[in-house]
């Protein structure tokens, strides 16, 4: 067996986030993305933030780091260790804890994200994706397809599920968009955005505690602690920060990046318009195919020395596996840099792996689901309004398409 390899010189150090490749289209992946996955699996990259990091891009290293309890998230939350954003993770959140501390707030909201709770959401989400549908039809071509279907539809369901007005989204979008900016803000901007959030969600929590209503997942959480479970104040609000900006960023990204593919293949939309199960599978491709995240992931550190990808990986030193880079890899996926929605054997990673899998799986593939269902029903000969070289995307953690302009 091959001795693991020491960083050495021979280790060329790249700048990572890698730029946009300006290639065939918006939402494509840096080709470094392919060359690291054939020449250098685990590769040695440098943040914006002066922080240095191994950038995991084959599907099975990135399993490994995914699963694999040496490389925490509570760790790459600490005081001084290497970060890719602006401000250090908040170890107060979920997303920053391992076991058993994430075991016990998983705990806590696990069954509101269960298949049958999220069943329950069935109608609501049909009703506000026709709804929304709708004026784009009656208000008629052109139409920008992310802000009247990509943004609204997952911002109103998460809102509607956490008991957040939807009234507020303007506020809360704009904090989450700092939160999740990369090298656009200054941390003074990052933290005051945080901050902001934050101060909102304490205050509504505070309201609902005062005069409990409706038993949306806000209130659960709120009846959790007074009932004296160990979920502290900070925690509370945390959390309630968390499944805001995680429970429609993501998949507001993936859903217009999914409309963009489909209105590439004007064949495709037509054999898969109104089957519901060629919908299902076209959806588990598009999710598969995403770049929504193409800066990676979440960072991990390593708690103690591992080898990987043939490369030993210091205790102490961040690691961060390309969840979108693993997607595309040929190894785990036959055909991977093409798109094919009839993909059956589909074991993407786009909702991670592990105890962080993602809680909203179910809630972002029905969003997924009935937002195009309804999309193609309603706008048939749906096409672009502009040349593909005209869109734009945003920057940051999560990349979204700015306008998607559609006739039909």
């Amino acid at each position: 067996m091959d001795q693991p390899t020491e960083p050495t010189d021979q280790y060329t150090v790249l700048p990572f986030p890698f730029p946009d490749t300006g290639g065939a289209g918006p939402l494509e992946m840096a080709e470094e993305f392919a060359r690291l996955r054939s020449n250098c699996p685990v590769a040695r990259v440098h943040f914006a933030t002066g922080d240095s990091g191994w950038l995991v891009t084959r599907y099975d290293d990135v399993r490994t780091v995914l699963t694999d309890s040496r490389f925490s998230r509570a760790a790459a939350a600490l005081t001084g260790a290497p970060r890719m954003r602006p401000l250090a993770a908040d170890a107060a959140t979920i997303l920053s804890m391992d076991p058993p501390e994430h075991t016990r707030l998983h705990k806590l909201v696990a069954r509101a994200f269960g298949k049958k709770q999220i069943e329950r959401l069935r109608p609501f989400v049909e009703r506000t994706a026709e709804d929304l549908v709708a004026v784009i039809e009656e208000t008629g071509p052109p139409a920008d397809l992310v802000a009247g279907l990509g943004l609204p539809l997952p911002i109103a369901v998460i809102c509607h599920l956490l008991g957040v007005p939807f009234a507020d989204r303007d506020r809360f979008c704009r904090w989450a968009d700092v939160m999740l900016s990369l090298g656009t803000h200054s941390p003074e901007q990052v933290q005051a955005a945080r901050d902001g959030l934050a101060g909102y969600l304490a205050d509504l929590i505070e309201a609902k505690r005062r005069a409990p209503g409706d038993e949306d997942l806000l209130a659960m959480l709120i009846s959790a602690r007074e009932a004296g479970d160990r979920l502290s104040e900070r925690e509370l609000v945390v959390f309630g920060v968390t499944l805001l900006i995680a429970g429609y960023h993501t998949t507001s990204s993936t859903l217009a990046g999914g409309a963009f593919q489909l209105l590439r293949r004007p064949g495709l939309t037509e054999r898969i318009r109104g089957d519901q199960q060629r919908i299902r599978t076209t959806v588990e491709e598009i999710l598969r195919y995403s770049t929504a995240g193409v800066n990676g992931g979440t960072i991990r550190v390593a708690t103690e020395d591992v080898e990987l990808g043939g490369v030993l990986i210091r205790a102490g030193e961040a690691v961060l596996p390309a969840i979108t880079s693993a997607n595309r890899d040929e190894t785990a996926f036959a055909g991977a840099a093409g798109f094919d929605p009839g993909r059956e054997d589909n074991p993407h990673l786009a909702f991670g792996l592990g105890v962080h899998y993602c809680l909203g799986s179910q809630l972002a593939r029905l969003e997924l689901t009935v937002a195009l269902d309804k999309l193609l029903a309603r706008l048939p000969g749906l096409h672009l309004a502009v040349p593909e070289a005209e869109l734009t995307c945003t920057s940051g953690v999560i990349r979204n398409l700015t306008a998607l302009p559609v006739e039909w």
